[in-house]
């Protein structure tokens, strides 16, 4: 819900610690312009039947930072904009920040030339 644009100097200060979630698959309906309900009603007139969320580090670039995960749900029983998002945000935003910030903090998160790779676990 912070809907403000970072300044640049706090993002250098902090770079790859800041952590951003956005209601779509970015990079479709993502930059500026594309945040809130504003994401859903552009994909919902576009008839998309797979929407989701991307969990990614913050960046100069509005919604242009590392990616470090990324969920889909299939929206297509949803009936207006309002559906979608409610439907991306219980099913897929809460629980994919809460695993990003888990492996944040677990330190299995790197940024290697702007990608991500996360270290999972051997079993």
């Amino acid at each position: 819900g912070y809907l403000a644009i970072i300044g640049e100097k706090l993002i250098e200060n902090y770079k790859n610690r800041i952590i951003n979630i956005h209601p779509s698959l970015i990079p479709s309906f993502s930059g500026p312009g594309f945040y809130g309900i504003h994401v859903h009603d552009e994909a919902f007139k576009r008839g998309v039947k797979i929407a989701g969320a991307t969990i990614h580090f913050v960046s100069n670039e509005v919604d242009g930072g590392p990616i470090i995960l990324q969920e889909a749900i299939d929206v297509s029983d949803c009936d207006s904009a309002k559906a979608m998002q409610e439907k991306v945000l219980l099913n897929v935003e809460h629980k994919l920040l809460v695993k990003a910030v888990k492996l944040y903090c677990e330190n299995k998160v790197v940024v290697e030339d702007e990608r991500v790779k996360i270290l999972w676990k051997e079993r």
